[in-house]
C-alpha cells in the first residue's frame, strides 16, 4: 500500500446469514456439517474497492439499508469481511452507532476513560484532555451521571467529544451528528474542519447534502451493497437525488445507468471556474450572453408527465444573459409541459454555488395554494423575479415541478444544474457569497 494512501479495500464483499424462523438457528448451530443449509444469505457489500489518500474528505451517501455502516465497521476493524480485504494505516476515532462503546452502567466520566483507552490514549494523556472533553460535550453534571440516564442528544455529544480529542489520523463519522441541536452540529463541524486542516484523513456518512458538498473532497454512491460511483460531491449528491426520487420502475434504469458511467471522468461544477481574465469588472456595468458559459454538469430527474425546458435568466425587459451585474433585478424563467393531467402544481427554482451549496430559492405558492390542475397538452411559463446580490463568481441553478400524487407531493420533473450564470465585480466591499447590504460604520474614541 503507497505511504499516502491510509485505508484501501479490495473486492470487500459481506453476507449475513438470515434465517426464516427462530429454530432454525438452532438447527443450523447443532448440524453445521449438514447438507442442508437452514438459512439464506443476505449481501450487504458485493465485491467493493477503493482507496483513500491521506488527508482527504471522503462522503459516502445512499439509502438506509444500502450498507454503508456494514462498509464502515469493516473498515474500523468491528466485522470482518466475507471476501476480500480492507488496510488500514493509522490510529482511527470511529462514531458509528449512537453511544456504541459505551457501558451504560458507566458515568460519562468513566465511559470517557474507556473509550479514549479503546482508542490508544494512557491513562495520564486522558486525564490532562478530559476538561477540554468534558466542556466540547457540554452536558455538565451529567458527566459523572450513570450514561444509561442520559438523552440521545447527551450520548451523541459526548461519544463525539471523545473522537474528536484523541487526535486521531482517521476520523469516521456515520450519521450521529444529525441528533444534536443546530449549535452542537456547527460546533461539531467546526471541529472536523479543524481536524481536517491537521491533514487528518475523514470517512462521512451523512443524509446532508449541503453536508457533504461543503465538506468533502470526494464522495462514493453506494447502493444495494454495491459501490455505483464515486466522484466530486455535487455531482455523486445529485445522482444519488435523481435515484432517490425517481419512480419506482425506473429506479433500476437510472441505477444502471450511473453503474456504467463510473469510469467516466466526473463532470462537476469546479471545472465551470472561469479564468481570471473573464472575471474582470465590466466597464459598462451592462449584464450580457456569454457563449462559451455552458454548463456541462446537468442532471434530469425521471419525468413523471411533465418536461421542464428552456431556462434561462432575462432582463426585466426580456433580454436573455448569463452575465449579470451585482446589484440589478432579472427573472429566472422556464416552460413546463405536460403529458397528463395533475392537480396541486408548484414550481421551484434553486440558485448554488459552484461547490453545490445551497444559497437560496422559492416556490411559486405555498402548498395550500398550490395551482389547482391543469390538463395534458397544457404549457406553463414559470418566472421567478430575484435581485442578484451575490459576489462575484460563477453560479448554478436548479429547476423543478412539483405535483400532488397519491403517496404525497412529489417532483413530476427535475434538473439540475440546468442553468449557469456569472456575476461580475460588486461595487460594495463584501465578503461571503450573498450582499447583505450592511452599512459599516466604525467610529474611534477617544
Amino acid at each position: 500500500m503507497s505511504s499516502n494512501i491510509v485505508i484501501e479495500a479490495r473486492g470487500l464483499s459481506k453476507a449475513f446469514p438470515v434465517y426464516a424462523k427462530p429454530h432454525h438457528r438452532l438447527m443450523q448451530m447443532l448440524m453445521p456439517g449438514d447438507k442442508k443449509r437452514w438459512y439464506r444469505e443476505f449481501h450487504a457489500l458485493k465485491n467493493i474497492g477503493f482507496s483513500i489518500r491521506r488527508g482527504e474528505t471522503v462522503g459516502i451517501v445512499g439509502q438506509n439499508g444500502s450498507g454503508k455502516s456494514t462498509l464502515l465497521q469493516i473498515v474500523c476493524g468491528i466485522i470482518t469481511p466475507s471476501t476480500g480485504e480492507v488496510m488500514v494505516r493509522g490510529r482511527i476515532a470511529a462514531l458509528l452507532e449512537l453511544g456504541a462503546g459505551f457501558n451504560p452502567e458507566f458515568t460519562g466520566r468513566e465511559n470517557v476513560f474507556l473509550n479514549a483507552t479503546v482508542l490508544g490514549l494512557a491513562r495520564d494523556e486522558i486525564e490532562r484532555r478530559f476538561d477540554d472533553i468534558a466542556a466540547f460535550a457540554g452536558i455538565g453534571e451529567f458527566i459523572d451521571q450513570p450514561v444509561k440516564t442520559y438523552s440521545s442528544g447527551m450520548y451523541v455529544r459526548l461519544a463525539f467529544s471523545v473522537a474528536i480529542n484523541v487526535d486521531p489520523d482517521i476520523l469516521i463519522v456515520d450519521e450521529a451528528l444529525s441528533v444534536g441541536d443546530e449549535a452542537f452540529q456547527r460546533k461539531c463541524f467546526a471541529r472536523i474542519e479543524a481536524i481536517k486542516e491537521k491533514g487528518a484523513t475523514i470517512l462521512f456518512v451523512s443524509h446532508s447534502a449541503t453536508a457533504v458538498v461543503d465538506l468533502c473532497d470526494r464522495a462514493m454512491l453506494v447502493d444495494q451493497g454495491e459501490l455505483l460511483a464515486t466522484g466530486e460531491p455535487k455531482t455523486i449528491v445529485s445522482q444519488y437525488q435523481r435515484m432517490l426520487h425517481a419512480p419506482q420502475e425506473s429506479v433500476r434504469a437510472i441505477r444502471d445507468e450511473i453503474k456504467a458511467s463510473r469510469e467516466a471522468p466526473a463532470v462537476a461544477g469546479r471545472s465551470q471556474q472561469p479564468s481570471s481574465e473573464t472575471l474582470q469588472t465590466y466597464s459598462d456595468q451592462q449584464a450580457y450572453w456569454d457563449e462559451g458559459l455552458v454548463v456541462a454538469s446537468s442532471i434530469a430527474y425521471e419525468s413523471r408527465g411533465a418536461c421542464i425546458s428552456d431556462v434561462r435568466i432575462e432582463t426585466l425587459d426580456g433580454r436573455r444573459v448569463n452575465v449579470l451585474v451585482s446589484g440589478e433585478s432579472y427573472v429566472c424563467r422556464y416552460s413546463i409541459k405536460f403529458e397528463k393531467n395533475f392537480n396541486g402544481l408548484r414550481c421551484g427554482m434553486m440558485i448554488k454555488t459552484v461547490t453545490g451549496a445551497e444559497l437560496g430559492g422559492t416556490v411559486t405558492a405555498q402548498s395550500h395554494d398550490a395551482i389547482a390542475a391543469v390538463e395534458a397538452g397544457d404549457i406553463l411559463d414559470a418566472r421567478f423575479v430575484f435581485r442578484c446580490m451575490l459576489a462575484r463568481g460563477v453560479y448554478f441553478m436548479n429547476a423543478g415541478v412539483l405535483a400532488r400524487m397519491a403517496e404525497g407531493e412529489e417532483f413530476i420533473d427535475r434538473r439540475i444544474d440546468i442553468g449557469i450564470f456569472r456575476v461580475g465585480q460588486s461595487k460594495r466591499p463584501m465578503t461571503g457569497f450573498v450582499d447583505f447590504e450592511f452599512v459599516p460604520q466604525i467610529e474611534i474614541a477617544r
